[in-house]
């Protein structure tokens, strides 16, 4: 069973699994190690208290076993959403369900005018996931494939 959840202290040696050297290839930045995994969780356990709440950071967890984290964050009247799975769980449809779910937090919580997302342009993977949720490519900026919810799905 596929399930968004809030992290938990606990979660912190999972997170470090998960942005290992092939899941942040594309993400501009290095494969977290522990202490950067746990600071990582407490940001998100902080960022959960916040009032009002402008970000989401939430595991994707598949029979209990925490493989991703699905983020949706609001700056001004647009939401973004970002993904990251571990990369032993690529090709399963799990990126594309939690981006499904979480979804409905911009649209129901924040009331979002718009919902974006980009990807590297050399991870066409990740710009499936977005299409097989329901996003539309939109162009190109600052070097990243863009894409918008469109109206028509809310």
């Amino acid at each position: 069973m596929i399930e968004l959840r809030e992290l938990a202290h606990g979660d912190a040696g999972a997170v470090e699994c998960i942005y290992g050297p092939e899941s942040v290839r594309f993400l501009g930045r290095g494969p977290m190690d522990a202490n950067e995994a746990r600071e990582y969780v407490a940001g998100a356990l902080s960022s959960a208290d916040g009032k009002p709440r402008v970000r989401y950071t939430l595991g994707l967890a598949v029979d209990g076993d925490l493989l991703g984290v699905v983020k949706l964050h609001s700056v001004g009247s647009v939401v973004a959403v970002s993904y990251v799975l571990r990369a032993d769980t690529w090709g399963r449809g799990y990126a594309t369900e939690g981006v499904r779910r979480i979804l409905v937090l911009g649209t129901d919580r924040f009331g979002a005018a718009a919902i974006r997302a980009r990807h590297h342009p050399d991870n066409p993977a990740s710009g499936r996931v977005l299409r097989n949720a329901g996003f539309v490519p939109t162009g190109v900026r600052a070097g990243f494939v863009t894409y918008a919810l469109p109206d028509v799905w809310r």
